[in-house]
């Protein structure tokens, strides 16, 4: 009989951990102007990327990640064995159209910021399973697509609380494979969703930050892992507040994670020179900064082993107007060299 994989309550330990083969990014102007400049293939200076709409400028930009992380590793898309994609447009449509052309066997995902995570960890189960050979995942959202859906009409010029974060315009490829050279997928941890009443759509790190802790805490107690065992622990998109009081709510729990913990969110904009007030957010927002940054980190040997987390607020426009709270996720994976 195998050797159980399942560790603890929500991690699963890979036997064979699956390989990043290949990453591609490419972000929007904004993005583009901030610190992170140098980690991205491709940026975009028109919103509209030549297209007749936000949504159809999206959608162009994912499928040319994709294309772009099959062709780094030479591999067709025949020859994938499922396609893992997401965004935060109804009916995460801009990965629907997508995987129509592409005409990859596929698996749309909604873990609204934590796509690109959520795909990473069921990417490496069915390699490790035995089930895939190649799992090409990715994710993308747009400032412009995600304002008109989710607030206001960019056009209407709405003032935005300083909690607010700025959707990150972009979209970032992954392509899993069973074997190769590039960073491991050894672990992942599903999380719980999490919802401890927050309301305000426009303080998603608020929201969020209950479900990075929980899925951090689970992680480090069904690995009987430290804090310290990582060179960084990196979360999605809590930006200024969320980050604050994920560090809170990681000492109440008992762990100093301050020395090691980082933010895609405040990592990929210049907050004090760039109008974004509390930092990045959307599904575009890990997915870039893991694909590009993280991916640059390990190639220069900076970092060996990595926890990276995905959070996402599990919020509709419908559940906002009607005053629902806020539900979120965090999903979990650890990237070693």
């Amino acid at each position: 009989m195998a050797a159980p994989k399942k560790v603890g309550i929500g991690t699963v330990a890979f036997s064979n951990p699956p390989v990043i083969l290949a990453t591609a990014t490419i972000v929007g102007a904004k993005e583009g102007e901030g610190p992170l400049a140098n980690t991205f293939e491709k940026v975009v200076e028109d919103p509209y990327y030549g297209e007749e709409s936000w949504e159809k400028a999206e959608r162009r930009m994912l499928q040319e990640v994709l294309e772009k992380a099959l062709a780094k590793a030479n591999i067709k898309p025949q020859d994938v064995d499922y396609l893992l994609a997401g965004d935060l447009l109804n009916q995460i449509i801009s990965a629907n159209f997508v995987a129509r052309a592409l005409a990859i066997p596929y698996i749309g995902l909604y873990g609204a910021c934590a796509t690109i995570y959520e795909g990473l960890a069921l990417g490496a189960m069915l390699i490790d399973g035995g089930f895939a050979q190649y799992v090409l995942i990715g994710s993308s959202s747009h400032y412009s697509t995600a304002e008109r859906q989710y607030r206001f009409p960019t056009e209407q010029g709405s003032q935005r609380p300083l909690t607010a974060q700025w959707t990150v315009t972009g979209a970032g490829a992954i392509l899993l494979a069973g074997s190769g050279a590039g960073p491991r997928v050894t672990h992942a941890t599903i999380g719980r969703v999490i919802d401890l009443g927050s309301t305000d759509p426009y303080n998603m790190g608020a929201a969020m930050a209950p479900a990075a802790a929980n899925t951090i805490v689970s992680h480090l107690s069904d690995t009987q892992r430290r804090v310290e065992d990582y060179d960084l622990i990196l979360t999605g998109d809590l930006g200024t507040y969320g980050t604050a009081l994920l560090h809170k709510l990681m000492a109440e729990y008992g762990h100093d994670i301050t020395r090691n913990h980082n933010d895609c969110g405040l990592l990929i904009f210049d907050r004090e020179k760039q109008d974004v007030h509390a930092g990045g957010s959307g599904c575009a927002c890990a997915a870039v900064v893991t694909c590009g940054y993280l991916m640059q980190q390990f190639q220069q040997g900076k970092l060996k082993r990595v926890l990276g987390i995905g959070t996402g607020a599990l919020l509709s426009p419908l559940t906002a107007q009607q005053g629902e709270s806020i539900p979120a996720v965090g999903h979990a994976v650890v990237l070693q060299a």
